[in-house]
């Protein structure tokens, strides 16, 4: 038996009323399919709508989350966002070094680094993303990109605090652009991203959860979720509907047991 995670990230959608009628759909379906206990599902709303999600999926299980945060828990730091006020809220996970933040706001590895161990230190599990462009996949340089990003950006987590990590693998070159990565692809990164896992953290690397990233749905859902090396998926797009996140779950649960 499989343990997945399916989390959503709603990117810069939703107001706090969309939110709301986001949220409480996910709710309705998560209760009528009653995923087995080793899927968990989140959901990454924007920041001023985290309270709407979180109280319109009370009591289904689903799991609210952010998309960013601070690597300060307090200060003169205009516009930021601290780890526990977001576990304060009732966040458990957040993304960290989406590639939309590397590549719009130029957060570095180091930066990353950063915030990664002050979301482990806060009991806030971290999604820390990594993956390579379209030109850097032309060029042969993917494992070397993504060992680098996980390298730098892992530096010094402690063993005790790796087994609450969470790395989700986007090939940049795959969202938002209409092109995807083959299951075989997929599989590829995760399993080197496995096994340098296992050499940093040799007792929690084997279990940690590696995400796909790069424009999972339902229609290559099973394809890629059926890979050893994957654990789930961080979606984009089609968690902005409840049916397509839905049957991403449903697909999940149905591997959980297979």
């Amino acid at each position: 038996m499989r343990q997945f995670l399916i989390a959503g990230n709603w990117k810069m959608h939703t107001t706090p009323a969309d939110a709301a009628t986001l949220g409480k759909a996910i709710a309705e379906r998560q209760n009528a399919l009653k995923p087995s206990s080793r899927v968990q599902t989140l959901i990454c709303p924007p920041y001023i709508s985290i309270h709407a999600a979180l109280e319109n999926v009370k009591g289904s299980g689903v799991l609210v989350g952010a998309q960013n945060c601070h690597f300060e828990p307090k200060g003169a730091f205009t516009g930021e966002i601290a780890p526990n006020m977001l576990k304060a809220i009732g966040c458990t996970h957040v993304i960290i070094g989406h590639s939309e933040r590397r590549q719009y706001f130029s957060e570095t590895n180091a930066l990353l680094n950063k915030k990664v161990k002050a979301a482990l230190h806060e009991g806030i599990v971290p999604i820390y993303c990594v993956g390579e462009t379209l030109t850097e996949r032309q060029q042969d340089q993917t494992l070397q990109v993504v060992r680098t990003q996980l390298i730098d950006g892992l530096l010094d987590v402690s063993l005790q605090s790796a087994s609450q990590l969470v790395i989700a693998y986007e090939p940049v070159w795959a969202i938002g652009t209409g092109l995807s990565a083959t299951a075989e692809q997929a599989q590829e990164v995760h399993a080197a991203i496995r096994s340098l896992l296992k050499e940093l953290f040799p007792n929690a690397g084997a279990d940690m959860f590696i995400l796909y990233g790069g424009s999972l749905k339902p229609e290559n859902a099973d394809e890629i979720l059926s890979k050893p090396d994957v654990n789930g998926g961080l979606i984009g797009g089609a968690a902005l509907q409840a049916d397509s996140f839905a049957a991403i779950v449903a697909t999940a649960a149905k591997l959980s047991v297979s």
